[in-house]
């Protein structure tokens, strides 16, 4: 694949796409310990046919973006908390966790090779990251791998819902995201392609993504498609679903906080999909999407419509202007939310 150049992309047009940049992070895992990481050009991961990962599913990754300051500097967004997610979901896996300090080092090192790939400030897009964790070992058995490769790569995007900060519709669906018990609070990849084939037939009905139920009911909300739901009540509760199969959002603990520091109170509780009338906004919340304003949900035939199909909702639109405030530089939010990644 030829590597992408600057002058190859448009800052206004980016979509949420791949492009092959010049450089990735790349550490493996053998005989009990991490060899010492190191940038690499080859976008290409070399894995035995029998690799335990591509069978038996031991692969988890993360996802997290790099923003453009007005001063020219970039910043990340909270890479402790991915760091510390990738752990649980490998220890879930039963991996070898890639060390929380040298996962944020890493991240700073290959956005710094690959900085100037990191959009100019006001352009909308972001330059996306993605550290990934995979199983090497070549077994026919359904065993835990005792080799890794921890890769990280960057892109850079845009808008990961095309409309951007509009409001868009999404259906119930009969399909569960993830099984109570199951791998639904770790971010495996088995998670996302059971979702491709209930996710198509929303897009195919006309509706921007799912709605998933819990498990054993069907009756509270969990998730919507690719991120988490928050609900904001007429008497100004900001409230997500609280769940044993829900991937913990740092988008989401993020908005908690902010929403109690706004003047909201926040909770993680259970969310009926029968109680919508008692919320004046809602939307999806998580790295790729920021925030989604939802316009509507329909369940069973029945189409309940929040603040307005077209309109951001007032306190929905004054989340998302401080969170993407904090992101960029723009606003000072919580100790050690934007993390400063040295260019020198």
């Amino acid at each position: 694949m030829t590597k992408t150049k600057v002058s190859d992309l448009d800052w206004q047009n980016l979509g949420f796409a791949y492009h092959d940049l010049p450089y990735r992070y790349r550490a493996e895992y053998h005989n009990g310990e991490w060899q010492p990481g190191e940038l690499v050009t080859d976008s290409n991961l070399g894995l035995s046919e029998a690799a335990v990962g591509l069978h038996y599913g031991q692969q988890v990754f993360e996802g997290l973006k790099a923003y453009r300051r007005q001063d020219g500097g970039v910043n990340i967004f909270r890479p402790d908390r991915n760091a510390a997610r990738m752990a649980r979901s490998a220890e879930r896996l039963l991996m070898a966790g890639y060390p929380e300090d040298l996962f944020v080092e890493a991240i700073k090192e290959v956005v710094k090779a690959n900085q100037e790939f990191v959009p100019p400030y006001d352009s909308g897009a972001t330059l996306y990251i993605r550290p990934l964790l995979i199983a090497s070992t070549p077994d026919i058995g359904v065993h835990p791998g005792d080799d890794y490769v921890f890769n990280i790569f960057v892109t850079p995007v845009g808008a990961y819902y095309p409309g951007g900060l509009a409001p868009t519709a999404y259906v119930t669906s009969d399909f569960d995201r993830a099984a109570h018990g199951g791998t639904g609070q770790a971010k495996v990849g088995g998670n996302y392609a059971a979702s491709m084939l209930p996710g198509e037939q929303a897009h195919q009905a006309g509706y921007s993504d799912v709605v998933y139920l819990d498990p054993r009911l069907h009756e509270n909300i969990e998730e919507l498609g690719s991120a988490n739901f928050f609900g904001i009540t007429k008497d100004n509760r900001f409230l997500t679903p609280k769940s044993p199969s829900i991937l913990p959002s740092v988008t989401k603990f993020s908005l908690l906080e902010l929403a109690e520091e706004m003047g909201m109170q926040p909770e993680e509780t259970t969310i009926s999909i029968n109680d919508l009338d008692k919320f004046a906004e809602a939307g999806a919340m998580g790295t790729a999407a920021v925030i989604s304003p939802v316009g509507s949900i329909t369940h069973q035939g029945n189409k309940h419509v929040f603040y307005s199909e077209t309109e951001v909702g007032p306190k929905t639109q004054a989340l998302y202007d401080r969170l993407v405030a904090i992101q960029y530089g723009d606003e000072k939010g919580p100790e050690g939310w934007a993390v400063d990644v040295p260019l020198d």
